[in-house]
């Protein structure tokens, strides 16, 4: 369950940011080549902003699709897997959505 550790560094970062402000919502980007659990990572955000600023903020998360970029014929194609094959055959695929993990906003005050 890499979605503890994960959230731990999102709500670390927030509450660092924040200096000691309520935090009401926290907007993160997690794309789904990631292999991050939403549902989980919402669990573990509840849990572990208990007696934090981010107590009681909300978690909105973006799940971006994936995509690639084959290099041998220049096809844009959607990614599902992270297992990554144009349908050309070609493993020279570029990612080029999917893979975000990122703290996109925060609201504080």
């Amino acid at each position: 369950m890499h979605e503890l550790s994960i959230t731990q560094s999102v709500v670390d970062a927030v509450c660092e940011r924040a200096a000691g402000r309520p935090v009401h919502t926290v907007r993160v980007r997690v794309g789904v080549l990631t292999a991050v659990v939403a549902d989980s990572m919402r669990f573990c955000f509840d849990l572990i902003t208990e007696g934090t600023a981010a107590e009681g903020a909300v978690l909105e998360i973006d799940q971006p699709p994936g995509a690639g970029l084959c290099r041998g014929c220049g096809t844009a194609f959607p990614l599902t897997e992270p297992v990554v094959l144009c349908p050309c055959g070609s493993a020279d695929v570029q990612v080029t959505s999917g893979r975000e993990l990122e703290i996109i906003s925060m609201r504080v005050g």
